[in-house]
């Protein structure tokens, strides 16, 4: 157990889990559309839905879209930038089985067209679990630098990668491996000890059979 288990995160209150768990799903949510957002549909599940909008989770996942963190003095602000800003949102709420209760599912478009679809939790302390990408399940926190892979299910794809990485001295921490169904569509999430080179994340993008790759390195 280390000091910030005990006191939780330094932020703009009231609540490690309602405002700045929030902060941080709209934050890398962001980092994952890898361009500015532009429209935000978000749903919120369970205790997010029933008593967010009192702990200002609302405007905590919209500042977190903002590029802003959990300490920003400006959070309870973040509507009235994001109209500044261009940023266009709506909320609604949802009922999702078999998820944790602070759950929001995010819906963005990005200022050059770019969509994605983000289901995450605020699981205390001001840290999250992403549980969804695109509909895909995943399960990964951010909190190291993240390689996610979208490819045909095919051989060879998991050799290409680590192969790739082994070369670059990147250690993998953690790999899981997802697919909708045989030789259909399957995603790769790698968790890793070091940053991963610009000029290898194209590489990646130009592999036979890779749809879509996104690098996210919150430091």
């Amino acid at each position: 157990m280390n000091l910030f288990d005990i006191l939780g995160p330094v932020m703009v209150g009231p609540s490690s889990s309602h405002t700045a768990g929030a902060v941080r799903i709209g934050y890398i949510s962001g980092k994952l559309l890898q361009e500015k957002p532009a429209n935000a549909e978000i749903l919120l599940h369970g205790s997010f839905a029933t008593t967010g909008m009192g702990h200002g989770t609302d405007r905590a996942l919209i500042a977190g879209l903002l590029g802003m963190q959990p300490d920003d003095i400006r959070i309870p602000q973040s509507f009235e930038i994001a109209e500044k800003e261009g940023l266009h949102f709506s909320f609604s709420n949802v009922n999702l089985k078999d998820v944790h209760p602070n759950t929001a599912v995010l819906k963005l478009t990005g200022e050059n067209g770019r969509k994605i679809e983000v289901e995450a939790a605020s699981i205390g302390g001001g840290r999250i679990m992403i549980q969804k990408l695109d509909g895909i399940q995943v399960n990964f926190s951010a909190e190291k630098p993240t390689l996610i892979i979208h490819n045909l299910d095919q051989p060879g794809h998991v050799a290409e990668v680590t192969s790739m990485l082994s070369h670059k001295s990147v250690n993998v921490a953690t790999l899981q491996l997802y697919r909708d169904k045989r030789g259909g569509y399957a995603v790769m999430v790698l968790e890793l000890d070091q940053p991963v080179p610009q000029e290898s994340i194209r590489w990646l993008e130009h592999l036979e059979g890779i749809i879509k790759v996104t690098y996210i390195n919150v430091d």
